[in-house]
């Protein structure tokens, strides 16, 4: 618009100039009259066209100030848009966090349960196994009784009650009562039972009685250190750690169930769980450091498939970038 100003008034101006000059400019009248004349016309010509020009150029300009407008408007509305949907996936994304801290959450719980269930399904089997075996003993002493005395006894078990065996109806063990390799040694006699107390802390943890499980598992790592059951029940404190949100606490038993027990089936789950706790302690580049490590290491696991969830979830990619 400035531009356009300009340019009239230079127009303007050269107009009003040539009209000057020409009447400055001494002529005979006749001619001069018929010169001014035309040069009169052809001012108001020159002055018509500024005029139809500048109409012009004023509709033009109000047209592109009409479409500027629209585009700043339509910017705007843009602005707003994506603005709204960003509010609304960072929400999607704290709904999904939180989803997925419950699903594994319940799929914790589902593994729990498992692990109570196949370690009482051992346990029944182990004592259908041991009374098979003290069957089968008394068929064959019956049998080589019956085979050897005439009267069906035994030399060396006349006059003892029971057949023989001890009182209370308990079979001698073989290897002069050697001490089942489950059971600790004789200066931990009074060390309570192992599958006892592991079931006991396993079904508090699951009542949500952290206190009381935590003790119960702490006697399973205290009496019990070498067993396979101390790798679950240090994992278990961890769980109790991060469940009460002390998530230094979990990392630290986590990274003891890593370290001591690096073949427990409970390894895949305390790496995932390291890693959330990680990730919950504001180290995210750890806790994704985990993770990955999680699933490089145990691909087909249902933990990797977690990790794989939460790394999408917060955006990372699941294999680091090779340099």
């Amino acid at each position: 618009m400035q531009l356009i100003d300009h340019r009239r008034i230079w127009r303007y101006r050269f107009a009003a100039l040539l009209l000057a000059v020409l009447f400055i400019v001494p002529r005979p009248a006749h001619a001069a009259s018929k010169e001014i004349i035309e040069l009169q016309t052809q001012v108001q010509q020159l002055l018509d066209m500024v005029q139809r020009l500048q109409s012009t150029v004023d509709s033009r300009f109000g047209l592109v100030q009409h479409l500027v407008e629209q585009s700043t408007d339509s910017v705007n509305q843009m602005n707003a848009t994506v603005a709204t949907m960003q509010q609304k996936l960072n929400a999607q994304n704290e709904s999904t966090n939180g989803k997925l801290d419950s699903v594994s959450g319940q799929v914790q719980s589902l593994n729990d349960s498992l692990d109570e269930m196949k370690t009482r399904i051992a346990k029944l089997d182990k004592q259908l196994q041991d009374i098979q075996s003290q069957l089968q003993n008394v068929q064959a002493q019956s049998t080589a009784t019956t085979a050897t005395m005439p009267g069906g006894i035994p030399p060396q078990q006349q006059g003892q009650p029971n057949g023989g065996q001890p009182m209370g109806g308990q079979p001698m063990q073989d290897g002069g009562g050697a001490p089942n390799p489950g059971i600790p040694d004789a200066g931990a006699s009074q060390a309570p039972p192992l599958q006892e107390t592991y079931q006991s802390g396993l079904r508090d943890y699951n009542a949500a009685k952290y206190d009381l499980a935590f003790s119960e598992f702490g006697d399973v790592l205290h009496y019990y250190p070498q067993d396979d059951l101390a790798g679950d029940a240090q994992f278990y404190v961890g769980e109790i750690a991060y469940r009460q949100q002390k998530y230094k606490d979990a990392v630290k038993s986590y990274n003891a169930v890593l370290e001591n027990f690096p073949g427990n089936r409970k390894a895949p789950a305390a790496q995932l769980r390291k890693g959330l706790a990680l990730i919950q302690l504001n180290q995210k580049d750890a806790g994704v450091h985990e993770l990955r490590s999680l699933i490089q290491r145990h691909p087909q696991t249902p933990e990797a498939l977690q990790a794989r969830s939460k790394l999408n979830a917060l955006g990372v990619r699941i294999t680091p970038a090779t340099r």
